[in-house]
This record gives structure tokens, C-alpha cells and sequence, in this order.
């Protein structure tokens, strides 16, 4: 639960921001409902909160603090002493500082995240063609590769080839909305750890968004290509992951494959017509050589 609470601090701020406006609303209406009335002074302490909130907004967790301790003293020394006691005097001892500790922690939950996206960004930097997602190479690192691949297929044709593989998420718009964003994360993880154990080390992977995995494999010849992709692809549908309403979700993975040929040289240099090439393969499990 704690962990939850540091990966979520600002939604959970939020979270406990709107009950607390709603609260503070309704016991607002409840005693202008009973006193038909509502006087300079009660108007002065509901509009304390909106500066607690500001005050928390700006200062630091260990002067929010202090200045909740304070209040709360004060406020108590007061409300003893001389104050008129009615609903809203009475609940501004817990909202007031409420507001204050809510603030606090949206405001510690958004440098959080800003520190966190500013992390991601620097190991963006650090290594451009690593997908954070899978850990697999992206698409760019999938443009450099395929071109060094086929350069050396077409220059060594007599002892170097390669073939290339594609399993793609099918019905991707249902599967995020079925697990959602935390679930889909998770899956992406999973499918990129089945392919990663199923290869070789020498073997190229690569995540290109929209749920396809992309593996290049040299010196692997067409007639083992199709054992080989179906032993992955068989593996990937095993992968099995709770749904939000805690179902099994049963995955269908598309695979398509091609295979090096010289006299197509020039088209692989265009690295989209080679996506093309596998998705429309990958809708009948197909293994072809032409582009």
C-alpha cells in the first residue's frame, strides 16, 4: 500500500482534495441551511482554506508542518476561548490544515513526476535506441540494424543471410482497453522477456509500437524459419495476464516472416515497406521473400 501511495502521491492528493471540497461544501450549505445566515467572520475562515492551500502549494513538507502545528494550537486556543462555536468554526479546525496537508502532498507527488520524466529523459539520451517499455531495441536501433544486415547479406550473399520475423498484438485496441494502461505495461514486459529467452544472443529484437515485436535472425535458414517462429508465437500466447474485472486475458499473436533476397537489395532500405511487408504477412502466418 505504501509503495502504491509514492507511485500515485499526486492522484492521490487529488483524490483526497475533492472530498475534501465536497465536504467543506456541504457543511457549508448545511449551516446556511440552518442559520439562514452566514456572517464576515465565517466567511473570512472558509476563505483560510483556499489560503492554506496556497501555502502549501508553495512551501516545503517540513514547513507545512510546522505551520499545521501551529494552527491547530492556535486555532484550538481560540476556538476555547472566544470563538462562536457552530459548523463551520467547528470543522475549520480539520479543514483548514487538511487543505494545507493535501496541498503538500500534490506538490511533493509533481516533483516526483517531474524528477521521474527528468530521469527517463536522461537515459533516453544515454542510450536513443533502447525502447523503455521492453528494453528492446526501438526503431531506430531496428532502421541501423536492418541496414548493416542487409548490407552484409548483399556484399558476403555466398556465406551471410538472414531472415526477419514479426509478432504483432492482434485486436491491440481491445487488449489496452481490457488490462489498461498499468496492465498493458506489465504485458509489453512479459512478451519482450518470452522473446528475449526463446532467441539467440546473437538474434536482434526490436519493440516498433502498436504491439509489434520485430526479430531479426542471421544466418538462419527458411526451412527451420517456420518451426522457429511458431515455438515463439506459441510461447507469447502463453503468456497470461489479469484483466481489470480479474479475468484471464487470452492473447492472439500474429507472426510473419521474410527471408533475405539479393535481388530485392534496394527495397530494404526502406524500412517502412518492410513493416508493410511483415504485417501483411502476419495476417495469413506467412513466410515470404519479397517485399
Amino acid at each position: 500500500m505504501m509503495n502504491l501511495f509514492v507511485r500515485y502521491k499526486a492522484a492521490f492528493g487529488y483524490t483526497l482534495l475533492t472530498l475534501l471540497l465536497i465536504l467543506q461544501q456541504a457543511g457549508i450549505f448545511m449551516h446556511v441551511s440552518q442559520e439562514q445566515g452566514f456572517t464576515a467572520s465565517e466567511l473570512l475562515i472558509s476563505s483560510l482554506s483556499l489560503v492554506a492551500l496556497l501555502l502549501g502549494f508553495l512551501v516545503s513538507g517540513g514547513i507545512t508542518a510546522v505551520c499545521v502545528f501551529v494552527f491547530m494550537v492556535a486555532y484550538f486556543v481560540w476556538l476555547v476561548t472566544l470563538a462562536d462555536k457552530n459548523w463551520i468554526t467547528l470543522q475549520s479546525f480539520l479543514w483548514i490544515p487538511g487543505s494545507m496537508v493535501v496541498a503538500s502532498v500534490i506538490r511533493e507527488g509533481l516533483i516526483q513526476q517531474k524528477r521521474l520524466a527528468q530521469r527517463m529523459e536522461d537515459l533516453r539520451l544515454r542510450n536513443p535506441e533502447v525502447d523503455f517499455d521492453t528494453t528492446l531495441g526501438n526503431t531506430e536501433a531496428f532502421k541501423d540494424t536492418l541496414i548493416k544486415q542487409t548490407n552484409l547479406a548483399n556484399r558476403y550473399s555466398d556465406q551471410y543471410h538472414f531472415c526477419i520475423a514479426i509478432f504483432k498484438i492482434e485486436f491491440l485496441p481491445l487488449v489496452r482497453e481490457t488490462l489498461g494502461s498499468g496492465g498493458y505495461a506489465e504485458l509489453l514486459l512479459e512478451l519482450s522477456d518470452t522473446i528475449q529467452t526463446h532467441i539467440r544472443y546473437e538474434d536482434y529484437k526490436f519493440y516498433v509500437d502498436k504491439g509489434r515485436f520485430i526479430v531479426i535472425f542471421p544466418l538462419t535458414k527458411k526451412e527451420h524459419l517456420r518451426s522457429l517462429t511458431e515455438r515463439i508465437k506459441n510461447a507469447l500466447m502463453d503468456v497470461k495476464l489479469l484483466s481489470r474485472r480479474d479475468k484471464e486475458l487470452n492473447l492472439i499473436i500474429r507472426s510473419g516472416a521474410l527471408v533475405f533476397s539479393k535481388d530485392q537489395f534496394n527495397e530494404y532500405e526502406d524500412y517502412e515497406a518492410v513493416l508493410a511487408a511483415l504485417e501483411r504477412n502476419a495476417e495469413t502466418d506467412l513466410i515470404g521473400e519479397y517485399i
